[in-house]
Parts: C-alpha cells; sequence; structure tokens
C-alpha cells in the first residue's frame, strides 16, 4: 500500500482518539477509554508503517496536521465550538501546509 494513504489512515485514526478523548471523560468510561486506547495504538502502527518510506519531518508534520485539522473540523460540528473567520483561515493553513509537504514529496 502506498506511504502516503498508509500515513493518512494514520491522520485518521489520531482524529479517532483525540474526539474520543472527549468521550472517555479523564478515562472514567469504559468502553470510550477501550475505543480511544485503540484508536491511539493503530494510529501510532500506522505512521510507524508509514516511515519505513517517508522521512520523519515530512510524515509527522502532516500526521499531525491531520490530526489538528480534522479535529477542529469535528469539534465545531459534534461539540458545538466556536467557529469564527480566524479560526477557518487557520485551520485551512494548516491544510494547505499538508498539501505542500505532499508536493514537495
Amino acid at each position: 500500500m502506498n506511504s502516503w494513504i498508509i500515513l493518512f489512515i494514520a491522520g485518521l485514526f489520531e482524529v479517532s482518539w483525540a474526539i474520543g478523548l472527549k468521550y472517555t471523560q479523564g478515562f472514567s468510561r469504559l468502553l470510550p477509554s477501550i475505543l480511544t486506547i485503540i484508536g491511539m495504538t493503530l494510529s501510532f502502527v500506522f505512521l510507524s508503517l508509514a516511515l519505513k518510506k517517508l522521512p520523519l519531518s515530512i510524515a509527522y508534520a502532516v500526521w499531525t496536521g491531520i490530526g489538528i485539522a480534522g479535529t477542529s473540523i469535528l469539534g465545531v460540528l459534534i461539540f458545538n465550538e466556536a467557529v469564527s473567520a480566524t479560526k477557518i483561515i487557520f485551520v485551512s493553513l494548516i491544510v494547505i501546509g499538508i498539501a505542500g509537504l505532499r508536493l514537495t514529496n
């Protein structure tokens, strides 16, 4: 499988565990805690697989960027977090940065 696809999957699991963390209520709820730990584990596993072919500096930046952008978007959609023009601009810059890193490698 393509390393970039693997990295994207890692980023999706990054988003899943970050969102799951909110539902664990400080790891006091069993099922959300288990699902969050599974998401964390899969995120790290897929990141490590992507690192076999991709440079660390690029892969880590893209992985965290997907996590930041995804959790920001889902925070607004799921948890009704505040959205502003400034927030949209800066999350868009992260997405542009991810695309730029992909184009450089």
